[in-house]
């Protein structure tokens, strides 16, 4: 299992509406804790957080995307990740990507500093001390500015079932091209009461990971925050079902339907 769970919840998040937003969906001091379920098992928790920083002398957002393993999972595959990016905060485009993982002893730690206009991406290896350069698409994110800039861009009105996005995602070595299908709104039971949501399915590559291309659904809140409340997976082996358990620092009131 090369993949952490906390992996596979991050890359759900990756491409949505690609489409001008008037007003920003997050701020500095927003904080999620998500709970992760792995069939029967309470898997793991995974936290996101934004903070303000400079960086090189850019203003910008430094978001930490943390998960770690729980329970019985905790004892025979242990999983300790960390993630973090920064990004501009006019135009959400990363300047730098971490990804420092321990999932059963498989283990990165990598960092990658993006060149948008040259398109190229300059990746660390700590572990072995390596350098590499890539080229990459234009307007690339990680998979960390991928989730904070389709937040700020998805036009909740214009939303229509069967419509379709793209996004261009740089992981590690490799492009990639994430395409995610809009399904339509429904409403559904969380812990904090119904919450009316927008549907959607990315379309995966089957086999290592996950059992088919359409073994993914996702919910964000039908509201200004677009906050991702639910997650369910089919993979290669088992299933996966992840629901928002916490939050705090929202920039807009969070919709909640009582009755």
């Amino acid at each position: 299992m090369k993949k952490s769970l906390f992996t596979i919840f991050l890359f759900l998040f990756t491409g949505m509406v690609l489409q001008a937003q008037p007003q920003s969906a997050f701020g500095a001091g927003e904080w999620f804790k998500f709970r992760i379920h792995y069939g029967p098992f309470n898997a793991s928790y995974a936290t996101l957080e934004v903070d303000e920083t400079n960086f090189e002398g850019e203003p910008v957002y430094h978001i930490k995307g943390r998960g770690k393993s729980t329970g019985l999972l905790h004892w025979f595959f242990k999983v300790d990740d960390d993630y973090q990016t920064f990004i501009d905060r006019q135009n959400g485009m990363p300047y730098k990507f971490i990804r420092k993982i321990n999932e059963g002893g498989y283990t990165k730690d990598l960092e990658i500093d993006f060149d948008h206009r040259d398109n190229k991406a300059y990746v660390f290896d700590r572990k072995h001390n390596e350098n590499h350069t890539y080229t990459t698409k234009p307007n690339v994110h990680d998979m960390l500015s991928a989730f904070y800039y389709i937040r700020n861009n998805i036009k909740n009105d214009e939303l229509k079932p069967g419509d379709e996005m793209r996004l261009n995602l740089f992981i590690d070595d490799e492009n990639m091209d994430f395409k995610l299908r809009f399904l339509g709104r429904e409403v559904i039971k969380t812990k904090f009461g119904k919450v009316a949501t927008l549907k959607f399915r990315p379309y995966v590559m089957a086999g290592r990971v996950f059992k088919e291309k359409e073994s993914l659904t996702f919910w964000v809140s039908d509201d200004a925050n677009k906050i991702p409340v639910k997650i369910e997976a089919n993979l290669a082996v088992g299933s996966l079902d992840a629901d928002l358990d916490s939050y705090k620092g929202l920039k807009h009131p969070f919709k909640i339907i009582m009755n």
